[in-house]
């Protein structure tokens, strides 16, 4: 087993053709995730996050670049080499009405990543029994439909579902960001749990960089496509080197009106933020102190 579960080298993914296409919605993006490791994306709609998260998930095909699971090269694995790579590799999507289809039992919902890497039977019910005990959810849902549950209920089952065939990556979208900030919590705590329990890798992608300082380990600012600053969580919410990121920690909602209208001058007083390229082909990060790839 390689200590580093996932690797991502200079990726570069370029959307349409012609006049429609779409130049560097991703730009040389490089990153790692080790077991038992959250590393989070951070970063306004448009930054690329979850185009980073798609490629990952064989969604989104990259332009340039590598993407490498356990060592292994799966920049343009094949359909069948994708299927099997569903068993490690998982996703939990942002919403969680539209993520579960309707008109399936919760049970057909499990069963269906078992059934795909030729788990059936006994096996596959004891199974499932399992992983909804483990996400907080009774025996008896098993034989009820989506429409008869919370928006958080539904999150766990997505969760369920990601957990069941047994991965060691998930890709979480946006996973809390539709549901209340009391459910937020107590779903960002499960993860966690299951993160301790498992030792499963997350690529946490969020556009709430004072939410990832509670859930992540490492950080990756992006912008327009390109990391502006990567580093410990700790450090990247405490003290941000780069004023893109002052800027996000400062649009970040607080109770006190007084902190949050000097939050917002500061940020106004903020340089730009530049994405030219520099001398040495790299993107300049105007205002950066210390940078470090991932």
């Amino acid at each position: 087993m390689n200590d580093t579960l996932l690797e991502l080298r200079g990726l570069t993914v370029n959307y349409g053709r012609g006049r429609r296409r779409i130049p560097d919605a991703v730009s040389d993006v490089s990153l790692a995730v080790a077991p038992g490791e959250t590393v989070a994306l951070v970063g306004e709609s448009g930054s690329g996050k979850s185009t980073i998260g798609n490629v990952v998930l064989g969604l989104v095909p990259a332009t340039a670049g590598t993407v490498r699971f356990d060592g292994e090269d799966i920049t343009a694995a094949g359909r069948r080499r994708r299927r099997m790579l569903t068993r490690h590799i998982q996703p939990i999507f942002q919403d969680p009405y539209g993520s579960l289809n309707p008109s399936r039992t919760i049970r057909q919902t499990l069963i269906e990543p078992l059934l795909a890497h030729g788990r059936a039977g006994a096996a596959a019910g004891e199974r499932i029994a399992e992983v909804l005990d483990r996400v907080g959810l009774p025996a008896d849902a098993t034989d009820r439909y989506p429409d008869e549950f919370s928006g958080g209920q539904r999150q766990r089952i997505a969760i369920a579902r990601a957990l069941v065939a047994g991965p060691r990556l998930i890709v979480c979208d946006e996973p809390t960001s539709a549901l209340d900030l009391s459910i937020q919590a107590q779903v960002l705590n499960l993860l966690r749990r299951l993160q301790r329990e498992s030792g499963i890798g997350y690529l946490f992608i969020t556009h709430d960089l004072a939410l990832i300082r509670h859930v992540a380990d490492r950080v990756v600012v992006l912008y327009r496509g390109r990391v502006m600053e990567t580093g410990p969580a700790a450090r990247v919410t405490g003290e941000p080197q780069h004023p893109y990121t002052q800027a996000l920690l400062a649009a970040a909602p607080v109770p006190d009106p007084v902190e949050q209208r000097r939050r917002r001058a500061a940020a106004r007083s903020l340089p730009p933020v530049t994405t030219a390229a520099a001398p040495d082909g790299s993107p300049e990060r105007s205002g950066q102190g210390e940078h470090s790839r991932v």
